[in-house]
């Protein structure tokens, strides 16, 4: 019974992979169903206090695209790569990393590519290098960010199931994933500065520029963001919303800060997802009044309509996976705990696959976490795997993979014949790997 039970909740995923987002809430919904009217399990719980969070995170960073914040970032990220154009593969990765940790979302950095491929042509450099490096580094810094939905799921996880001892805050992850992330994706670049043949050996390439239409195409005029000109409130909402990163974390590493309450019994500062939700919304709400936001704007930005579609997404896949796991969780850790805590790298290894099952870093978060607590996997071991939740590119069908294929007008950063073999696969790896090696080396270090 129990196969049957998990095949009704992989077939979901799968199917509701192949329509993403919205789609893969509503399709939980019938494996949701199926499980509870069907054969008769008592149903999850829907992960609210996780949802909330990420609503005002999302609420906050809207606001901050609406005021123009989120171009003032990525000019000064432009700035910096045009002036040292002859390390492009190393500072593009590094500025896609950057703008991901600050904004929580590796959505931003569509921006950026066509920018680093039209810095890399005329520089001689093969774009696919910077280019599919850069794409894997806007993804591995959600594991770091303070505002990334998936950093904001573990914080509440480990909150509501560690039950031994004080539970790990954002501070102390990020003590971890900080710099396993950005370790990992220095690695991978790298490793990229010598990937691929140079432009005027790559006989494709060379092919390419005999059409005059394509090298037009190539060396078609540039992007740029350096001619634009924003207001001064673009420039005050990125400090307003750098401000209330700052008070989340210092809060996180200082429970003093925060006002304690006695709940049942026990006296307990206040829940850092509560905070993160005041900060956040007064962070919006300060743009709000000093840069004059509209709001009838803010929920027509890609941000809000991103998250909303990733709380959704959530919403959907939690029910369900807590509802079937919940349901087994006697029998699962007396089947697989030993296992797993013996191995607990298999942890990491699932993490990554359900990453890309359900192409949503905070969604698998929000399923296997749970999922490892309850076998037994320490704390600290799912703090330290964190960076294997980037399994994105393992087929390049999310959104930024083929962004940027689509940016490189020279066509080297490319899906390839098989279904495997794409520009994406090493430097991702590598990232992974090394990200994930290096947290576990820092939790048995640092907790």
């Amino acid at each position: 019974m129990i196969l049957l039970e998990l095949t009704a909740v992989l077939g979901c995923l799968l199917v509701g992979s192949r329509y993403g987002g919205m789609g893969l809430g509503l399709i939980s919904g019938i494996g949701l169903f199926v499980l509870v009217f069907v054969f008769g399990l008592p149903p999850g719980e829907p992960p609210v206090r996780v949802m909330l969070t990420i609503l005002a995170v999302i609420g906050c960073a809207a606001t901050l695209q609406t005021a123009g914040g989120l171009n003032v970032m990525m000019q000064f990220a432009e700035r910096l790569l045009r002036k040292h154009p002859s390390h492009i593969t190393l500072l593009a990765p590094l500025t896609t990393w950057t703008l991901t940790f600050l904004c929580g979302t590796g959505h931003m950095v569509y921006t950026m590519f066509p920018i680093i491929a039209d810095i890399a042509l005329h520089k001689g450099i093969r774009p696919e290098r910077p280019m599919a490096v850069a794409a894997i580094a806007g993804q591995m810094s959600i594991c770091a960010s303070p505002v990334s939905v998936a950093l904001v799921s573990l914080v509440s996880i480990l909150a509501a199931n560690q039950g031994v001892g004080e539970p790990y805050g954002m501070l102390t992850i990020m003590m971890v994933t900080l710099p396993a992330s950005l370790l990992g994706t220095l690695l991978a670049a790298l490793w990229s500065m010598q990937r691929g043949t140079e432009l005027a050996d790559d006989a494709g390439f060379q092919a390419r520029l005999a059409d005059p239409v394509q090298r037009a195409f190539i060396y078609g005029e540039s992007v740029t963001l350096l001619n634009l000109r924003y207001p001064r409130s673009a420039y005050q909402s990125v400090g307003i919303f750098f401000a209330g990163i700052a008070v989340v974390v210092l809060m996180g590493a200082m429970p003093g800060l925060r006002p304690a309450f006695t709940v049942e019994g026990v006296t307990a500062p206040l829940d850092m997802n509560l905070v993160i939700q005041m900060m956040m919304m007064i962070a919006g709400a300060c743009m709000l009044f000093i840069c004059k936001v509209a709001p009838a704007e803010i929920a027509n930005g890609s941000v809000f309509k991103a998250g909303v579609t990733g709380i959704f997404s959530v919403f959907g896949v939690a029910w369900m996976t807590d509802t079937f796991f919940a349901a087994h969780q006697g029998a699962l850790q007396t089947s697989l705990a030993e296992v797993v805590q013996t191995q607990p790298w298999l942890y990491a290894v699932v993490l990554f696959l359900a990453t890309k099952l359900v192409n949503s870093q905070a969604a698998a978060i929000v399923a296997i976490a749970p999922m490892g607590l309850a076998l037994g996997i320490e704390p600290k071991l799912i703090i330290a795997f964190f960076p294997a939740a980037n399994g994105y590119f393992l087929i390049p069908t999310y959104p930024t993979d083929l962004a940027c294929i689509g940016f490189d007008r020279s066509g080297t950063t490319r899906i390839g014949k098989y279904l495997f073999d794409h520009s994406f696969m090493v430097p991702g790896l590598i990232a992974v790997i090394a990200s994930s090696a290096i947290g576990y080396g820092l939790a048995q270090l640092l907790l």
